[in-house]
């Protein structure tokens, strides 16, 4: 099977949105706290439209064009990473959504070389996330996919806060990668606040 990766654009939002929600009903199901503030309504749809607009939202299809994920990206996230940190040195991956009926067909993996790739591009060092602090499932995946766990904050107003970061330059999925539609440039742009 090959995956394609291609920008979000505003058509797309109806799919997004159902992402999320099943993703929220899978969490709450194996009795995670994450996202426990469902996303609905105008101020979702609005958030979305805005990342889209900005051009930090992708969508990830199969070969019959069903959207089977999403993901975006965006500046570092001042809550948890610093000046310290060397902000410009990474590429900020946020909202990484695999629907349930594509689980465990490696997308994830693929969608991190990906960004992996786009940030070696731009002359990043680092890709970096963060998780929720209670997902210890999901920290042990992104160990797992070559991560590693740089510190966890704690601010009172977030839930989220474990920090990870992988080399730009590790790719797990070397012989498969996702198809970038024709015609949309491998080097996304990167927004203003991105580069520090």
């Amino acid at each position: 099977m090959n995956y394609r990766i291609r920008p979000a654009n505003p058509a797309d939002v109806p799919a997004l949105m159902a992402l999320r929600t099943d993703a929220e009903h899978w969490l709450r199901q194996i009795g995670s706290d994450q996202w426990s503030d469902p996303e609905t309504g105008s101020r979702a749809i609005s958030k979305w439209h805005q990342h889209i607009e900005d051009g930090r939202t992708w969508v990830l299809l199969d070969e019959g064009d069903t959207v089977l994920g999403t993901v975006s990206r965006g500046p570092a996230d001042r809550d948890f990473w610093s000046e310290a940190d060397e902000l410009h040195t990474a590429f900020y991956l946020y909202k990484l959504i695999i629907s349930r009926d594509a689980a465990g067909s490696g997308i994830g993996s693929l969608v991190l070389d990906w960004a992996c790739r786009v940030a070696a591009l731009e002359g990043r060092r680092w890709l970096r996330i963060d998780c929720w602090r209670t997902a210890q499932g999901l920290q042990r995946y992104y160990e797992r996919l070559g991560f590693t766990h740089v510190r966890t904050e704690a601010p009172s107003h977030r839930k989220s806060g474990w920090l990870a970061q992988r080399s730009s330059g590790t790719i797990l999925n070397p012989e498969r990668s996702l198809v970038v539609d024709t015609g949309e440039p491998l080097s996304i742009p990167a927004t203003r606040d991105a580069r520090g």
